[in-house]
């Protein structure tokens, strides 16, 4: 079979079976999960992201949590204005720049991320265990290949 009959059997198939599907169903089950759970804490996805980027990397300004996030800038500065308003951040002028705000986790932000990562990593775990060693391994190459190509194809369709 050529090449070409080939991709056309296979991009006729069920949608359920392409594999783009399948990736975004687990990305969909993942975040109902996370949400969930992190519902219960009082945090949204965001916030939770921002709690653990700023215990990994310690201060870090709107625009740094932002890519870090994946959000715009102006959507950062809202959830950062809420997050403080909470005391689960503080915001200080950056001694390099004074017009960039450092957020930083409160010891009230700390505590809220420990309770919270002890539930998400519950998955984790159960993720982790239904697989062999072997099996895991080969997951997490599998996924880091098709994130290369996503990003690869998205670079190239933004050209």
């Amino acid at each position: 079979m050529s090449l070409s009959l080939e991709w056309e059997c296979m991009v006729e198939g069920p949608v359920e079976e392409f594999l783009c599907t399948r990736i975004r169903r687990a990305e969909q089950a993942l975040m109902a999960h996370h949400e969930s759970v992190l519902r219960t804490y009082g945090l949204s996805m965001t916030q939770y992201t921002v709690l653990l980027a700023l215990s990994r990397g310690g201060g870090m300004s709107g625009a740094q949590l932002a890519r870090s996030c994946g959000v715009t800038q102006q959507s950062m500065s809202s959830v950062l204005a809420n997050m403080e308003t909470k005391g689960l951040i503080r915001r200080e002028a950056s001694p390099v720049h004074a017009k960039v705000q450092i957020a930083t986790l409160t010891e009230e932000g700390q505590a809220l991320l420990d309770r919270a990562y002890q539930e998400v990593t519950i998955l984790e775990r159960a993720l982790t265990d239904a697989f062999t060693p072997s099996e895991h391994a080969a997951l997490c190459e599998l996924l880091e290949r098709a994130t290369s190509v996503l990003a690869q194809q998205t670079r190239r369709a933004a050209t």
